[in-house]
């Protein structure tokens, strides 16, 4: 989605109720789960993540189409059995109409491998046609803008957004993108895994370009050309600890002489018109240095050279749905290579994983019907209500903050909106033609159709009710220009647990802390506090109240640089800043959200544990699993999400009660010294 999106927390369904009694089903015996996890060989002052989960992750290996295995794997695993289910009852119907028959064509074509495999790189003809075409750079960047449109980020990359210091209008956006590798430092960092990926890359370019046509000896030469080309494009990308500088990602510019100056061999004004976008005159960009670098480079680097790299973009970002020997290569780089993946997931599953791109809001429609009630919507709503009053509780009470600041922080607070659940409105999916004639093809119209839909919202008034997830994606977000909180739900299910048996302080852990604190605290983490409660980048704290803030973000920052979860490989605390202040956020607003319900009062025990210890089991509980080397290599250098270890050790270490509830003393390693704590929300 973007980088506002957080990672999903875990086994959230159990939330809700603030007075909730736990009964079991009579002839049942059901052993607690929280207690089921613990691994009582490691102290939880040495690592309370190994403590909390470690026997679930020795029990339940990785399976080898994955990168890694958790809690909310089998959330997921729910959630594509209800999907398939939807899919194989829309294909039965030879009556189908509307949406029914959407879902049913997609999943028809989706799952004829055979057609798939016989048609080969067919459905692509055309968009290859045109890169065979390019005889200039300026070409290249035409049909750059054209591939755009088919969902082929290649160059650089584009979008229609609300304007991050006018949010009642929507911009184009421009940034860097472009790039095959995760992220920048993927090119240039000297770490023996990710030197390891680097070195393969290229031979993975120049057999996909084989698989096109080209000659083994020319498609090596063109593999390591494409490398240097992309090589020079990450050089003039910003990392992605300073992507997060908001001020800095905004530049506004006019069309006919800001842009055209900036890189003036790119026809930007024809490719607007092509958008539909005739009357749009400025642009926003995001990295101006970029779009230079790359106007050179474009000038510098041969006709050959550029088409290979079209072709290669555009090969890769349709391979999954061109079956045969196209896929399975692909796969082997970016799925194995890079993940650490040793087969691919079922067929079936990733043609659900298709459909919730092209077309997840017709599924969700059917989806809501049956797995979230409106009893659940006002469950998660009421849930939502009592973490924004113990915020409130919150503001009111800082040390550090001025009374103006504080004025206008409770109005942002106040006026948030949240999102529960699934829309009101549904969006209008009619004029997407979904057909019997191809997987790729009705991906392509797929991307094709959300391009156009959002080219036409500039100009228009912006619809601040529109959902950018669907209801069963299992994930959440806070979105900063709407002010608002995303919560699906998806992202409410159970996996191994009746709702009937969730005490409250696993209740808070997950939902409260894990999901609805997180997202709420996203607002006034160092990005999201930057934009003021209309959801405009504006300055509205008082110098000195932002100095206050960063010295305590500095040692959050600080804290998480400290951690190597991959030797040579720490944690960037700066481009992490911003979900590991939200997940101590979330921590602190939970736990005293969780003090105020008759569990915590009445302090009875639960499978040995005190309520304020199954809290904090409870949280930890949401970041389950394990990962593969190789994939948590990419998410430390591309991934603005800390690994689940740390987003569970790094917060408790912040919080005095933790320390409390189990006997943390100094001398254990994750104890920190108080001087050294993190104290912000």
């Amino acid at each position: 989605m973007n980088k506002y999106i957080t990672a999903a927390l875990f086994l959230t369904a159990c939330g809700g109720s603030h007075n909730r009694t736990v009964t079991e089903p009579a002839g049942t015996s059901r052993p607690d789960m929280l207690a089921a996890n613990i691994d009582s060989t490691v102290r939880p002052g040495d690592d309370f993540f190994r403590y909390a989960c470690g026997t679930w992750i020795k029990n339940n290996p990785i399976p080898a189409s994955e990168s890694g295995w958790s809690i909310g794997h089998e959330v997921y695993d729910e959630l594509y059995d209800i999907k398939r289910k939807i899919n194989e009852e829309a294909g039965r119907n030879a009556n189908a109409t509307g949406d029914e028959r959407m879902i049913a064509d997609f999943w028809t074509m989706a799952m004829d491998s055979t057609k798939t495999d016989r048609e080969g790189t067919q459905p692509l003809q055309e968009l290859l046609k045109k890169i065979d075409g390019i005889v200039d750079a300026a070409g290249a960047a035409r049909i750059a803008a054209e591939l755009q449109r088919d969902g082929v980020d290649a160059f650089w990359g584009f979008d229609v957004e609300q304007d991050p210091k006018n949010s009642d209008a929507m911009a184009v956006a421009l940034r860097q993108d472009g790039l095959g590798l995760p992220d920048r430092d993927y090119y240039f960092n000297s770490e023996t895994g990710i030197a390891k990926v680097r070195a393969e890359y290229p031979g993975h370019i120049a057999r996909m370009l084989t698989l096109l046509g080209a000659k083994k000896e020319e498609a090596e030469k063109s593999g390591a050309a494409v490398m240097r080309f992309e090589t020079a494009l990450a050089k003039a990308s910003r990392s992605l600890e300073k992507l997060r500088d908001q001020y800095a990602n905004y530049n506004k510019l006019d069309v006919a002489h800001g842009l055209r100056t900036l890189a003036p061999h790119i026809g930007w004004r024809s490719m607007l018109d092509s958008y539909g976008l005739t009357a749009c005159d400025t642009v926003i960009v995001g990295q101006p240095e970029f779009l230079a670098a790359l106007d050179g480079l474009l000038q510098r680097t041969s006709v050959g050279d550029l088409r290979d790299y079209l072709r290669f973009h555009t090969l890769g970002r349709y391979a999954s749905f061109l079956g045969g020997a196209i896929d399975q290569e692909h796969f082997a780089f970016y799925g194995t290579v890079l993940n650490g993946q040793k087969t691919q997931r079922s067929r079936w599953k990733r043609a659900l994983d298709a459909e919730e791109g092209a077309m997840g809001m017709v599924l969700g429609k059917v989806f809501v019907k049956d797995h979230f009630p409106a009893k659940a919507k006002q469950r998660y709503d009421d849930l939502v209500e009592a973490i924004r009053d113990t915020y409130r509780e919150h503001i009111k009470n800082l040390d550090w903050m001025s009374a103006p600041t504080k004025e206008l922080a409770l109005a942002k607070l106040n006026t948030m909106t949240k999102k529960v659940g699934y829309p009101d409105k549904w969006k209008d999916m009619s004029t997407l033609k979904i057909a019997r004639d191809s997987y790729a093809a009705n991906v392509l119209r797929a991307r094709e159709w959300h391009f156009d839909d959002n080219a036409r919202k500039w100009g228009k008034p912006v619809d601040r009710t529109e959902w950018g997830m669907t209801p069963q994606t299992y994930n959440a977000e806070y979105d900063p220009s709407n002010n608002a909180i995303t919560l699906p739900a998806g992202i409410f299910m159970i996996a191994g647990l009746p709702d009937s048996l969730a005490d409250d302080a696993m209740v808070y852990g997950y939902a409260a802390a894990g999901t609805i604190g997180h997202e709420i605290t996203h607002g006034f983490d160092d990005e999201g506090r930057q934009y003021n409660a209309n959801g405009n980048l504006h300055t509205w704290w008082t110098v000195d109240d932002s100095v206050q803030f960063m010295r305590r973000a500095e040692v959050m920052v600080k804290q998480f640089d400290s951690y190597e979860p991959i030797k040579g490989i720490h944690i960037n605390g700066h481009a992490t800043l911003g979900e590991n202040i939200a997940d101590l956020g979330g921590v602190v607003l939970g736990l005293d959200a969780f003090k105020k319900t008759e569990q915590s009062k009445k302090g009875e025990r639960i499978a040995g544990f005190t309520p304020l210890q199954r809290y904090f089991l409870g949280y930890a509980l949401g970041w389950l699993g394990s990962e593969r080397d190789e994939s948590l290599r990419e998410q430390l250098l591309s991934d603005v999400h800390s690994p689940a270890q740390y987003r569970v050790n790094g917060p408790f270490a912040n919080v005095p009660e933790f320390y409390d509830a189990f006997g943390i003393k100094e001398g254990d390693a994750i104890w920190r010294p108080d001087s050294s704590r993190v104290r912000i929300w």
